[in-house]
């Protein structure tokens, strides 16, 4: 690929496509830095081609050497391309903060000497990357665009074509004028930098150190594979004419007589550690990423730092209804953490360590959660079906249990977005169950709230429920919740109930 790419360092002409080809470059084009001229050809207005041909030769010809000066040649790059949307307040001042002080001086003098031409000669091959990319994905319709909601599809891109895209979100190159009016996240840096000097935190500054990592890695070495990302769609309706499951209603749970998979319980660990093949599950924030390019920094946005190329989904996967899901397949991990929620990342993996953190497919499966506290969302035989569809769609449409892989999850939900971890972690059980996965391990990170899930589940799978006496006794729970007659957690209310002596029939 880099042979042929070399010789069409700032353009590309598109071969001729069929119209199914050019609807979908149609799509991405408007937020792509890119210009389409006669002939099909893609390629960098004049000036950014001087300007990154300049960066490409080093900084003693560029003169790109500290962080503020590097935010001057993307002021200038912008106005090339024509963006007049101002960016954020203060990320100038964050730009230079961050490589002229938050970087040690060595650090500084090697990324402007080697890492910065790199990205500049990566993106003089923008155009020619977008070009083999449309050749390799036409058989598939694996193509570039956007991927709208309830529209079903899947996006593969190269590592060195999301390198590319993220590189231009660090030089803040796309266009963000009309992503609202599609729905679309944040792409552009411009706001992680200015939050460091805008309300600096150690959070956020270990957030784009872990950014500048993967540039730096990418750089010594671009990795040779390839991310997939998938928006799945739960029909809200039943056709007979397709094999897919439908949006389930509160009847169908009810008469549910699947086994309840295994459940496995683990006080500490990390989902991204996972030892054995597993779905690692994030319920997410609507739109995709949640605040990993602002100030966020809890679960998901750690997620979005540590594998940087779950970013490119960003680009072209607008927000997500409640029967929506997005599985992002093959992102590598390229840096480590340690610490809980609004903690300081630490430490990056050594090239050995990162190959045992490498799994080419390795799923991530990301649902919108509802931001409503527990006690609307929770407490009522409605809303709990609302809960356990949006669970059952990150678990997997297919009722196949050939080569399905286990969930790996937790929390999700239990801290900003007030929900109750004994409900939520029960619903992710049934759903996974449901969808005939071969077991859930759920990681409770130690809360409190969780001590006794273990218990709980070993005494429900030793009575033998399937999915559907436990979801009754959910309903049974949430209407007395409703009436007053009981102010006690799930778990507490359950088990007392239940003695563990013998077997009691769930209500039907």
């Amino acid at each position: 690929m880099k042979i042929f790419l070399s010789f069409l360092p700032c353009g590309a002409k598109i071969r001729k496509m069929n119209m199914e080809e050019r609807a979908k470059l149609d799509s991405i084009l408007p937020y792509l830095p890119l210009v389409i001229g006669s002939s099909w050809r893609l390629f960098w207005p004049s000036k950014v081609v001087e300007a990154l041909e300049a960066m490409a030769s080093g900084p003693d010809y560029s003169r790109v050497n500290c962080g503020e000066v590097l935010f001057i040649a993307i002021s200038d790059m912008r106005a090339s391309v024509s963006l007049r949307e101002p960016l954020a307040p203060f990320a100038p001042q964050g730009y230079a903060l961050f490589f002229d002080e938050l970087m040690s001086g060595a650090d500084s003098t090697k990324w402007f000497a080697e890492v910065i031409p790199k990205l500049a000669n990566l993106l003089l091959r923008l155009p020619s990357l977008v070009d083999f990319h449309y050749q390799n994905t036409q058989t598939y319709g694996y193509g570039l665009r956007i991927l709208g909601p309830q529209q079903p599809g899947i996006v593969l891109l190269s590592q060195e074509l999301i390198g590319a895209l993220l590189a231009c979100s660090l030089f803040c190159l796309f266009p963000v004028a009309n992503r609202g009016l599609k729905d679309l996240p944040t792409i552009n840096f411009d706001k992680l930098f200015a939050s460091l000097n805008d309300s600096y935190s150690e959070n956020q500054e270990n957030k784009v150190r872990c950014i500048v990592h993967y540039f730096q890695r990418i750089c010594s070495q671009m990795p040779a594979g390839f991310v997939s990302f998938e928006r799945k769609v739960l029909p809200l309706e039943h056709h007979p004419e397709q094999l897919c499951v439908s949006y389930p209603n509160a009847d169908f749970w009810t008469k549910s007589t699947i086994p309840l998979c295994p459940f496995q319980v683990h006080s500490s660990g990390l989902i991204e550690d996972h030892s054995t093949g597993a779905l690692e599950v994030d319920f997410a924030n609507k739109y995709l990423g949640g605040g990993a390019l602002n100030r966020g920094c809890v679960q998901e946005e750690i997620r979005f730092m540590i594998n940087p190329e779950l970013i490119a989904g960003m680009l072209f996967l607008p927000s997500m209804a409640e029967n929506e899901a997005i599985e992002i397949v093959g992102a590598e991990r390229f840096s480590d953490y340690m610490g809980e929620t609004n903690k300081a990342f630490c430490g990056f993996l050594d090239q050995s360590k990162y190959r045992q953190y490498m799994r080419l497919f390795k799923i991530m499966d990301t649902v919108q959660l509802n931001e409503a506290p527990s006690t609307s969302i929770e407490t009522n035989g409605g809303s709990m079906t609302e809960e356990v569809r949006k669970s059952d769609e990150k678990d997997g449409q297919s009722m196949d249990p050939e080569n399905c892989s286990g969930i790996a999850t937790g929390n999700w939900g239990c801290g900003a977005f007030g929900g109750d971890p004994e409900l939520k972690a029960i619903i992710q059980w049934l759903a996974a169950s449901q969808a005939l996965r071969p077991f859930i391990t759920y990681y409770t990170f130690g809360l409190e709230a969780l001590q006794s899930l273990d218990e709980v589940n070993k005494w429900i799978i030793l009575h033998k429920w399937n999915v559907g006496d436990l979801w009754n006794m959910l309903i049974e729970y949430s209407s007395q919740k409703l009436r007053g007659e009981t102010n006690l957690g799930f778990f507490a209310w359950l088990l007392p109930s239940l003695p563990p002596c013998e077997a009691v029939e769930p209500a039907k």
